[in-house]
Protein backbone atom coordinates (compact mmCIF):
# COMPACT_ATOMS: atom_id res chain seq x y z
CA UNK A 1 0.00 0.00 0.00
CA UNK A 2 1.50 3.64 -1.11
CA UNK A 3 0.15 6.61 0.35
CA UNK A 4 -1.47 9.12 -2.01
CA UNK A 5 0.56 11.13 -4.04
CA UNK A 6 0.99 14.94 -3.51
CA UNK A 7 -1.89 16.22 -5.77
CA UNK A 8 -4.22 13.55 -4.22
CA UNK A 9 -3.65 14.94 -0.53
CA UNK A 10 -4.12 18.61 -1.72
CA UNK A 11 -7.34 17.90 -3.64
CA UNK A 12 -10.22 19.39 -1.71
CA UNK A 13 -13.16 16.58 -0.04
CA UNK A 14 -16.80 17.42 -1.00
CA UNK A 15 -18.03 20.91 -1.24
CA UNK A 16 -16.39 24.24 -1.01
CA UNK A 17 -14.97 26.08 1.36
CA UNK A 18 -17.06 29.17 2.75
CA UNK A 19 -14.21 31.14 3.18
CA UNK A 20 -10.47 31.20 2.40
CA UNK A 21 -9.60 30.62 6.17
CA UNK A 22 -12.13 27.29 6.44
CA UNK A 23 -10.48 25.98 3.57
CA UNK A 24 -8.58 22.79 4.93
CA UNK A 25 -5.01 22.57 3.16
CA UNK A 26 -3.29 19.70 5.30
CA UNK A 27 -4.53 16.61 3.90
CA UNK A 28 -7.33 18.48 2.36
CA UNK A 29 -9.15 14.90 0.96
CA UNK A 30 -10.04 14.62 4.68
CA UNK A 31 -12.06 17.79 4.29
CA UNK A 32 -15.80 18.45 4.16
CA UNK A 33 -18.07 21.47 3.78
CA UNK A 34 -21.09 20.14 3.18
CA UNK A 35 -23.63 20.95 5.88
CA UNK A 36 -24.90 17.19 6.14
CA UNK A 37 -21.65 16.10 7.62
CA UNK A 38 -20.94 19.55 9.55
CA UNK A 39 -24.75 19.18 11.10
CA UNK A 40 -24.16 15.31 12.13
CA UNK A 41 -20.86 15.73 13.64
CA UNK A 42 -22.41 18.72 15.84
CA UNK A 43 -25.11 16.82 16.37
CA UNK A 44 -23.24 14.00 17.46
CA UNK A 45 -21.66 16.89 20.44
CA UNK A 46 -22.74 17.12 23.86
CA UNK A 47 -19.82 19.96 23.97
CA UNK A 48 -17.59 22.28 22.32
CA UNK A 49 -14.64 24.15 23.05
CA UNK A 50 -15.11 28.12 22.13
CA UNK A 51 -12.05 30.16 21.45
CA UNK A 52 -11.99 34.05 22.02
CA UNK A 53 -9.69 36.96 22.95
CA UNK A 54 -9.79 39.51 25.59
CA UNK A 55 -7.95 41.95 26.62
CA UNK A 56 -5.99 39.14 29.13
CA UNK A 57 -5.28 37.16 25.82
CA UNK A 58 -6.86 34.33 24.31
CA UNK A 59 -8.95 31.93 25.53
CA UNK A 60 -10.38 28.65 25.02
CA UNK A 61 -13.30 27.42 27.15
CA UNK A 62 -15.13 23.97 27.23
CA UNK A 63 -18.96 24.04 27.10
CA UNK A 64 -22.31 22.61 26.57
CA UNK A 65 -23.96 22.66 22.87
CA UNK A 66 -26.25 21.98 20.82
CA UNK A 67 -27.85 22.64 17.16
CA UNK A 68 -31.45 24.16 16.05
CA UNK A 69 -31.39 24.34 12.04
CA UNK A 70 -28.05 25.93 10.86
CA UNK A 71 -27.02 27.62 13.88
CA UNK A 72 -24.65 26.08 17.36
CA UNK A 73 -26.06 26.99 20.61
CA UNK A 74 -24.47 27.76 23.95
CA UNK A 75 -25.88 29.00 27.33
CA UNK A 76 -24.74 29.97 30.92
CA UNK A 77 -25.19 32.62 33.27
CA UNK A 78 -25.46 36.49 32.36
CA UNK A 79 -22.11 37.09 34.96
CA UNK A 80 -20.40 34.67 32.67
CA UNK A 81 -17.24 36.16 31.50
CA UNK A 82 -17.43 34.29 28.42
CA UNK A 83 -20.87 34.91 27.08
CA UNK A 84 -20.39 38.75 28.14
CA UNK A 85 -17.22 39.28 25.76
CA UNK A 86 -18.97 37.00 23.15
CA UNK A 87 -21.88 39.21 22.58
CA UNK A 88 -19.37 42.53 21.69
CA UNK A 89 -17.10 39.96 19.91
CA UNK A 90 -16.68 40.74 16.32
CA UNK A 91 -14.98 36.80 15.93
CA UNK A 92 -14.40 33.34 18.00
CA UNK A 93 -13.70 30.09 16.52
CA UNK A 94 -16.01 26.31 17.86
CA UNK A 95 -14.34 23.33 17.74
CA UNK A 96 -15.71 19.79 18.24
CA UNK A 97 -13.76 16.67 17.57
CA UNK A 98 -14.78 12.96 18.10
CA UNK A 99 -11.76 10.28 18.55
CA UNK A 100 -13.13 6.92 16.87
CA UNK A 101 -9.82 5.31 17.13
CA UNK A 102 -6.02 4.98 17.00
CA UNK A 103 -4.56 3.88 13.89
CA UNK A 104 -1.27 2.05 14.62
CA UNK A 105 0.95 1.65 11.34
CA UNK A 106 4.12 -0.08 10.54
CA UNK A 107 6.24 2.86 11.01
CA UNK A 108 5.72 5.75 14.26
CA UNK A 109 5.35 8.25 11.82
CA UNK A 110 2.39 7.00 9.90
CA UNK A 111 0.40 6.34 12.97
CA UNK A 112 -2.45 8.36 13.39
CA UNK A 113 -6.37 8.65 14.59
CA UNK A 114 -9.69 8.12 12.83
CA UNK A 115 -11.63 11.09 14.08
CA UNK A 116 -14.64 13.61 12.85
CA UNK A 117 -14.20 17.29 13.83
CA UNK A 118 -15.52 20.46 13.15
CA UNK A 119 -14.48 24.01 13.19
CA UNK A 120 -16.80 27.29 13.11
CA UNK A 121 -15.72 30.45 12.57
CA UNK A 122 -17.91 34.09 13.00
CA UNK A 123 -19.24 35.92 15.67
CA UNK A 124 -21.73 35.14 18.35
CA UNK A 125 -25.11 36.68 18.45
CA UNK A 126 -28.07 36.80 21.81
CA UNK A 127 -30.70 34.94 21.42
CA UNK A 128 -34.01 36.91 21.82
CA UNK A 129 -35.97 36.52 25.17
CA UNK A 130 -39.02 35.02 23.09
CA UNK A 131 -36.77 32.39 21.84
CA UNK A 132 -34.69 31.65 24.91
CA UNK A 133 -37.49 29.26 26.52
CA UNK A 134 -37.73 27.27 23.51
CA UNK A 135 -33.85 27.23 22.72
CA UNK A 136 -33.55 25.73 26.49
CA UNK A 137 -35.52 23.31 25.61
CA UNK A 138 -34.09 22.23 22.28
CA UNK A 139 -30.82 21.51 24.71
CA UNK A 140 -33.04 19.37 27.38
CA UNK A 141 -34.06 17.50 24.26
CA UNK A 142 -30.63 16.93 22.80
CA UNK A 143 -29.29 15.89 26.09
CA UNK A 144 -32.03 13.54 26.69
CA UNK A 145 -34.89 12.91 24.43
CA UNK A 146 -38.25 13.19 25.93
CA UNK A 147 -36.94 15.14 29.05
CA UNK A 148 -38.43 17.97 28.71
CA UNK A 149 -41.81 17.24 29.13
CA UNK A 150 -41.24 15.55 32.57
CA UNK A 151 -39.17 18.18 34.01
CA UNK A 152 -40.32 21.64 35.26
CA UNK A 153 -39.59 24.06 32.86
CA UNK A 154 -37.24 27.24 33.49
CA UNK A 155 -39.10 30.06 35.46
CA UNK A 156 -39.44 33.84 34.70
CA UNK A 157 -36.19 34.18 37.70
CA UNK A 158 -34.43 31.52 36.25
CA UNK A 159 -34.99 32.01 32.19
CA UNK A 160 -33.79 36.28 33.10
CA UNK A 161 -30.33 34.96 34.77
CA UNK A 162 -29.62 33.23 31.44
CA UNK A 163 -27.88 34.02 28.23
CA UNK A 164 -28.57 31.96 25.75
CA UNK A 165 -25.69 32.71 22.57
CA UNK A 166 -26.19 30.90 18.74
CA UNK A 167 -23.14 31.53 16.22
CA UNK A 168 -23.85 30.54 12.91
CA UNK A 169 -22.55 27.24 10.74
CA UNK A 170 -22.26 29.14 7.72
CA UNK A 171 -18.52 29.60 7.96
CA UNK A 172 -17.65 26.29 9.67
CA UNK A 173 -15.60 22.85 7.75
CA UNK A 174 -15.20 19.41 8.88
CA UNK A 175 -12.16 17.08 8.73
CA UNK A 176 -12.42 13.49 9.55
CA UNK A 177 -10.71 10.06 8.85
CA UNK A 178 -11.66 6.73 8.57
CA UNK A 179 -10.37 3.54 7.64
CA UNK A 180 -6.33 1.39 7.97
CA UNK A 181 -3.31 3.07 8.21
CA UNK A 182 -1.59 4.05 5.32
CA UNK A 183 1.90 2.78 5.51
CA UNK A 184 4.74 3.24 2.81
CA UNK A 185 6.04 0.99 0.67
CA UNK A 186 9.04 -0.14 2.22
CA UNK A 187 7.58 -0.73 5.18
CA UNK A 188 4.65 -3.22 4.29
CA UNK A 189 6.85 -6.43 4.80
CA UNK A 190 7.99 -5.50 8.46
CA UNK A 191 6.89 -7.80 10.91
CA UNK A 192 4.42 -5.42 12.64
CA UNK A 193 0.79 -5.88 13.57
CA UNK A 194 -1.03 -2.94 12.19
CA UNK A 195 -4.58 -1.95 12.47
CA UNK A 196 -7.03 0.47 14.20
CA UNK A 197 -8.11 0.95 18.16
CA UNK A 198 -11.63 1.31 18.17
CA UNK A 199 -12.85 4.08 20.65
CA UNK A 200 -16.26 4.48 21.45
CA UNK A 201 -18.44 6.77 23.77
CA UNK A 202 -20.15 4.09 25.72
CA UNK A 203 -23.13 5.12 27.71
CA UNK A 204 -23.65 3.01 31.10
CA UNK A 205 -26.47 1.69 32.93
CA UNK A 206 -28.66 5.04 34.37
CA UNK A 207 -28.51 5.33 38.15
CA UNK A 208 -31.53 6.53 40.60
CA UNK A 209 -30.76 9.62 42.69
CA UNK A 210 -31.16 7.36 45.98
CA UNK A 211 -34.36 10.04 46.91
CA UNK A 212 -35.90 9.41 44.00
CA UNK A 213 -38.90 6.38 43.49
CA UNK A 214 -40.07 7.03 40.56
CA UNK A 215 -40.19 4.55 37.40
CA UNK A 216 -37.38 4.92 35.09
CA UNK A 217 -38.49 6.44 31.94
CA UNK A 218 -37.52 5.47 28.67
CA UNK A 219 -35.00 8.13 27.82
CA UNK A 220 -32.90 6.65 31.05
CA UNK A 221 -33.24 2.97 29.76
CA UNK A 222 -32.65 3.64 26.46
CA UNK A 223 -29.49 5.77 27.92
CA UNK A 224 -27.26 2.85 27.01
CA UNK A 225 -28.36 2.27 23.10
CA UNK A 226 -27.57 6.10 22.68
CA UNK A 227 -24.12 6.63 20.23
CA UNK A 228 -21.97 9.34 19.63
Amino acid sequence: MTLPSDDARNAPGPGAPPSRRTRIRRIAENARYDRATVQAIVDAALMCHVAFFDAEGVHCIPTGCWRIEDHLYIHGSNGSRMLKILQSATDAVVSITHIDGLVLARSAFNHTMNYRSVVIYGPFELVPEAEKGPSLAAFMEHLAPGRQTQTRPGDATELAATTVLRISLAESAAKLRTGPPEDDAADMGRPVWAGVLPLVLTPQPAQRDPACNEASPEHAVRWEQRRF
